[in-house]
């Protein structure tokens, strides 16, 4: 039997997974070689080391060949991943990850994230601009602190 929907439905899921790295090009006015971009979150779900399927996969491969240098921090599954992108600069914790990094992308929704420092992110980032694959934050909470921010499926926060 052709299973028509479930392959529209994959297919769907597979356009999920690239839904920021656009938005991220068009913020830097379709210029990322030289920039750096800090990552939150390489496992698939949080409190797990699974890669499988991982969204942070697929988009850091894509940042590594337009340029971008990559900073990750994931609590479990850093290991799993150096063995498929040893190009990537693995950090301690993910507040190193910001350090001079150009913006933050967000891939899981590791609890830690949910609650940041953003006086801290802010000092740390060059540009405060957060793209979340996750919705982690509310919009005013966001707006409050100063930071651009885009997420899915909801207006995108603009701080000039």
């Amino acid at each position: 039997y052709d299973f028509r929907i479930l392959r529209s439905v994959m297919a769907v899921n597979d356009d999920q997974k690239k839904r920021l790295l656009p938005v991220v090009e068009e913020y830097f006015g379709g210029e990322l070689k030289g920039k750096t971009i800090a990552v939150w979150g390489l496992a698939f779900k949080p409190y797990t080391d699974d890669i499988r399927e991982a969204p942070a996969l697929e988009n850091i491969r894509a940042l590594l060949a337009a340029g971008v240098q990559v900073t990750a921090y994931d609590p479990e599954a850093m290991e799993h991943v150096k063995a498929q992108l040893p190009q990537v600069t693995y950090c301690h914790t993910p507040y190193a990850a910001l350090d001079e990094a150009d913006a933050l992308m967000i891939f899981t929704e590791w609890p830690q994230f949910r609650t940041p420092d953003f006086a801290k992110m802010g000092k740390l980032l060059k540009n405060k601009v957060i793209f979340d694959g996750r919705n982690l934050y509310e919009l005013d909470q966001i707006r409050e602190q100063g930071f651009t921010y885009f997420s899915i499926g909801r207006e995108a926060v603009q701080v000039s």
